[in-house]
């Protein structure tokens, strides 16, 4: 009996401390319920409106009827036109869009020469029937994305000429770049720098300035003449070390083991990753200021790792979420390095050609650097 009543004094003094926490129980109650809304609203496999791009070499009514056609299947939104092919190629790369449909001169042709041999007409050569009206010019870096693409290849078409089942329709050709295998491994690699970077970055960091308060030291650091952005800058510089340590592990384990090619430069991959570890790193410290306790620290690095996972396009595409799981994967810099390191690797672009990713990355690092060194002064005070 004396048993249970010690019991039940350890687990009401648990629960009274529980309830005076009200970060814990916060996050108690705010992480099953983000989880849940995540995986119940943003994230979803049935992708719709891919931003594609388009080379319209014939300019007629037909190519025009085509492109509606292809936007009405509500899979790809047309967003960007270009000149030529070349063009469109710089496009891809640059992460501008994720496909180009290429429509020749000669469509028009070749669409009524499909529909002559589909309606009876014997076809003169095989290659009449076998040869594609139209071009897609996909990433395939992204086996989602290509494979949403490859389910366009005959099915708007059909319904254009108003074909039967059984005739024989046209198809559009689909050339695969960066990826024409289609190995998973390949678009994952990269990415999963980005996620494990921004699990340990950050979980560094955010115990930092709550680590010195626990031990004591805080007092000690008063007292020395160092400023608080010293502080933050020296807090965050070792462990940029440690990141350039563990990308390196990564990569050179994806190219030796999975054959995942790195296909662009190391210096550019370098700077990329710097400008997000510098990020990540503040973001970490930022949560330290505000953390009564490591503890504390820990459930609000989960708190920010859930969604940098989910929402970032590491597991699923961008594309997919809706507008404002949109909105909140661009908040998170994992989001906009995964863009970076898949186009250095995968694609060979220049940090120069996607410059909303840097910026966004240095813009990030240094209000996160500001805020920390801020709320540190005024805790000091």
């Amino acid at each position: 009996m004396k048993t249970l009543y010690r019991l039940q004094a350890i687990v009401t003094k648990e629960l009274t401390q529980l309830k005076r926490d009200r970060m814990t129980f916060g996050m108690v109650i705010m992480i099953p319920l983000i989880q849940l809304m995540l995986f119940g609203f943003a994230i979803n496999t049935n992708i719709r409106d891919i931003p594609v791009g388009v080379v319209d070499q014939s300019q007629t009514a037909l190519s025009r009827v085509l492109i509606q056609t292809v936007t009405a299947t509500q899979v790809v939104e047309f967003t960007e036109h270009f000149y030529d092919v070349e063009a469109a190629h710089a496009g891809i790369a640059r992460g501008e869009v994720r496909a180009v449909m290429v429509i020749p001169k000669d469509v028009s042709q070749r669409l009524v020469r499909h529909k002559t041999v589909g309606l009876g007409t014997p076809p003169s050569s095989d290659e009449e029937t076998s040869r594609p009206v139209a071009q897609w010019i996909v990433d395939g870096s992204d086996t989602m994305i290509a494979a949403a693409i490859k389910g366009l290849r005959a099915m708007p078409l059909t319904e254009l000429l108003g074909l039967p089942a059984n005739r024989i329709t046209p198809t559009f050709e689909v050339a695969l770049f960066y990826n024409p295998e289609q190995r998973t491994v390949v678009n994952i690699v990269p990415g999963l720098v980005g996620v494990i970077l921004t699990m340990t970055m950050i979980m560094f960091t955010s115990a930092a300035i709550v680590r010195e308060r626990e031990r004591g030291n805080l007092e000690m650091l008063i007292t020395t003449p160092i400023r608080s952005i010293e502080l933050m800058l020296g807090k965050i510089i070792p462990y940029m070390l440690i990141g350039i340590v563990q990308v390196a592990i990564i990569l050179g384990l994806g190219y030796s083991v999975f054959n995942v090619p790195i296909n662009g430069s190391l210096l550019q991959l370098a700077g990329a990753t710097l400008l997000f570890i510098m990020a990540s790193l503040t973001l970490g410290l930022v949560i330290s200021t505000i953390a009564k306790s490591q503890l504390q620290s820990m459930q609000m690095t989960v708190f920010v790792l859930l969604p940098s996972i989910l929402l970032s396009g590491f597991m699923f595409p961008y594309e997919g979420m809706p507008i404002a799981a949109q909105y909140i994967a661009e908040a998170l810099p994992a989001t906009h390095f995964m863009r970076l390191i898949r186009g250095v690797v995968l694609r060979d672009v220049e940090i120069i050609d996607m410059t909303y990713d840097v910026t966004w990355l240095a813009i990030f690092t240094i209000i996160g650097l500001i805020v920390a060194s801020l709320r540190f002064k005024k805790n000091l005070g």
